[in-house]
């Protein structure tokens, strides 16, 4: 029988083999209902993906205590494994849309349903996990996209490919929620789990630090090779290049958050890692200031940038993971934990939606360089607002030394 801590590792990696898998044969996507040539109407069905979660994710926490977190995290990661399918089926730029809609719905419920039970886990094993959880997601999309690539490469048909990607994931995800513990409410629980998960107190501040980083995250993942090759003038292989840096050490960053977490403490990492974030973002803007447009940057200034982008994904990666544990520990039942977590998912996945318009147009009415500026500051704010996530300080340890004393294990209800 696999371990709780693995059975939740193996979850989150299913859903970024996911979201790795569409965004390797995207071209495909586009080509199979003819847009390959219009980047803009492409873009509406992109942004679908965003609406559903933002939509879907308020209601999630009311979800998981109707029917239990292995239940519905076993229920919603199977949803999402199976819209892969239901993505390459879509004939047309309106029916596509109406997929990742309904895609982005099971994304982002299934990934605050695993967030609660992996908060479930790390209370009972009374040490930081979650930010290597959410390393696992990031191997996953990873070795999904390189398997899409592999498979682009040999010709393989989308839909077979999405198809033989649903049925492996579905399968992969229904022996890993063997693993994950049973949480059943108790009877008295419902009042504790409000139908609409909106973040108010504590829980708001939590979900605002989340907003900055996944903020600056998105707006890093989508403008930063374009930053490099438009703002710089670096080649389209460089812009590639620093996009993978990027990803590269939020990748390392989350592997190894956790030992950082457990020597310094949630505020001291977060403290710590937003001041290399905040360095990153100035070392980008000067790259930006520096450079006088295509063709005429020194190659020390592309090299500057790209260091920047390197600082920021190492001081952002560990951040959401420490929200996601903060709202989590804060609440002080399975159904007020699943809420504060689908409230700050909320907030967080809002700032993804957000987060790629508010830098295009900054970018339009300005320069890439101001919109920078802007992902600077919020990064700032993140670092000073690091007092908010305390609340994970020693609630792990408190709650692990509870249930060892009453004899509960953390091992799967049969």
């Amino acid at each position: 029988m696999i371990s709780a801590r693995w059975a939740v590792a193996a979850v989150f990696a299913v859903h970024g083999s996911v979201s790795g898998s569409l965004a390797a044969r995207m071209p495909w996507i586009a080509g199979h209902v003819g847009v390959s040539g219009n980047v803009g109407r492409l873009g509406y069905a992109l942004v679908m993906p965003a609406v559903g979660a933002v939509v879907a994710m308020p209601f999630a926490g009311r979800v998981v205590h109707r029917i239990g977190g292995r239940r519905s995290t076993q229920i919603l990661m199977c949803g999402w494994a199976a819209a892969l399918t239901l993505v390459a089926l879509a004939p047309s730029l309106p029916t596509l849309a109406a997929a990742m809609l309904l895609a982005g719905a099971f994304a982002g419920t299934a990934d605050m349903a695993m967030n609660a039970e992996a908060v479930a886990i790390e209370r009972a094993l009374g040490r930081s996990i979650m930010s290597g959880l959410h390393g696992m997601w990031s191997v996953g999309t990873f070795a999904a996209g390189g398997a899409g690539w592999l498979l682009a490469h040999l010709g393989v048909d989308g839909r077979a490919h999405f198809a033989g990607a649903s049925a492996l994931l579905i399968a992969v995800t229904l022996w890993a929620c063997t693993g994950l513990p049973g949480h059943a409410p108790p009877a008295g629980d419902a009042e504790d789990a409000p139908r609409f998960a909106v973040p108010r107190g504590p829980v708001l501040a939590v979900g605002l630090i989340g907003f900055a980083a996944i903020f600056a995250e998105n707006a890093c993942a989508d403008w930063s090779a374009v930053y490099l090759v438009r703002q710089l003038g670096s080649a389209e292989a460089t812009g590639a290049i620093g996009y993978a840096c990027f990803a590269g050490a939020m990748t390392v960053s989350r592997l190894v958050g956790d030992a950082v977490v457990r020597a310094w403490g949630p505020v001291a990492t977060v403290r710590v890692a937003g001041t290399l974030g905040v360095l990153g973002g100035a070392l980008v803007v000067l790259a930006g200031a520096l450079g006088d447009g295509p063709g005429a940057t020194p190659p020390a200034v592309t090299v500057t940038a790209a260091i920047g982008f390197v600082l920021i994904g190492l001081g952002i990666a560990v951040v959401v993971p420490l929200a996601f544990a903060a709202a989590g520990h804060a609440a002080g039942s399975a159904a007020a934990r699943a809420h504060a977590i689908a409230a700050v998912a909320t907030v967080a996945y809002g700032a993804g939606l957000a987060a790629p318009g508010i830098i295009g147009g900054i970018a339009q009415a300005s320069s890439l360089t101001v919109a920078f500026a802007v992902v600077t500051v919020l990064v700032v704010v993140m670092t000073l607002a690091a007092p908010a996530v305390r609340t994970a300080d020693v609630a792990s340890v408190l709650v692990a030394e509870a249930e060892r004393d009453a004899g509960t294990h953390l091992t799967p209800s049969p």
